[in-house]
């Protein structure tokens, strides 16, 4: 019987492996998709990961891999259909493929950023298009960029924008935003933050690089063209926890619910990275939580024995 399994092989999940592996756990990493990394993988730069600045995420990913599989980390691709805490001492993850059991269990699937869903979104990841501000903000200083969102994460990311970016665009499709009020303050007294409300998304145009906007008034059905270099798309982040959210306990937005042990509901289970409940998701907290968790995972297993 396995010591822990791994479910997903993003920086927590391969954190995790990582330092399971130097604590000498028998340890199982599954994996849905057959390359490792998970969201850093569409990432072309990484420029807030202490001592490897710029590096890219494709290689970051990679090198977290290497890095578990050269300690001993074995993969399997599968997709878990069900867990089953079938006591407090034996755990069955089942997959696609076959079934495991395991003495503890770390949850690590990540989040996923909710799209526009919009022409050129997809093309343009990366080169223009982002999901995370405190990420990518950096390489678009002195630049002419726009948030798309209403609620407190489109906000904060205009503030930060703010700092550094010459013009920040607000686009939002009500009259009003969702966020906070004290947010909202602070936005409209930011001289470089320009508001556009009643406004969708139509299409992101550019060559290589992000560089119009179309848009659509909603009230006057009015269409322009928006010219800037970057665009932050804020729309929502959804955790992929459905297939555990009757088993361990989730707050309303479907985060399972977690400090920083990643100590869940339920013993012996632990939950890492983008779908905990916590606030500020990260590659260096996400590998954070992986050491945690393992830790956590240790001293279960020491008060099991």
């Amino acid at each position: 019987m396995l010591d822990v399994i791994i479910i997903g092989s993003g920086p927590a999940g391969l954190a995790a492996a990582i330092y399971a592996m130097r604590a000498g756990l028998q340890t199982l990493v599954i994996e849905k998709q057959p390359m490792s990394g998970g969201q850093i993988l569409n990432t072309v730069d990484v420029d807030n990961y202490p001592g490897l600045p710029g590096i890219g995420g494709f290689e970051l990913g990679m090198n977290f891999h290497q890095h578990a599989q050269k300690l001993g980390a074995q993969f399997v691709t599968a997709e878990v259909t069900a867990i089953e805490a079938a006591t407090e001492k034996e755990k069955v993850v089942v997959t696609t493929g076959q079934n495991y059991t395991c003495r503890t269990i770390v949850l690590a699937m990540g989040a996923t950023h909710r799209m526009l869903g919009v022409p050129g979104e997809e093309a343009l990841r990366g080169m223009g298009v982002s999901y995370c501000a405190t990420c990518d903000g950096a390489f678009f200083r002195g630049k002419t960029v726009a948030v798309i969102g209403g609620g407190d994460v489109a906000l904060e990311d205009a503030l930060f924008l703010a700092r550094g970016c010459e013009k920040v665009y607000l686009i939002h499709r009500r009259d009003t935003f969702r966020g906070a009020r004290s947010l909202q303050q602070k936005v409209f007294d930011t001289l470089n933050i320009e508001v556009i409300w009643d406004s969708v998304v139509e299409s992101i145009e550019g060559e290589g690089m992000v560089q119009l906007l179309q848009l659509r008034n909603k009230r006057t059905g009015q269409q322009s063209a928006l010219s800037v270099q970057g665009v932050f798309i804020a729309v929502g982040i959804s955790p992929d926890t459905d297939m555990v959210r009757e088993l361990v306990d989730c707050d309303e937005n479907g985060y399972i619910c977690a400090d920083e042990t990643c100590e869940t509901s339920v013993p012996g289970i632990f939950a890492a990275g983008d779908l905990r409940t916590k606030p500020l998701r990260q590659i260096v907290t996400a590998a954070a939580d992986g050491a945690n968790a393992i830790t956590s995972a240790e001293n279960y297993l020491y008060h099991c024995d």
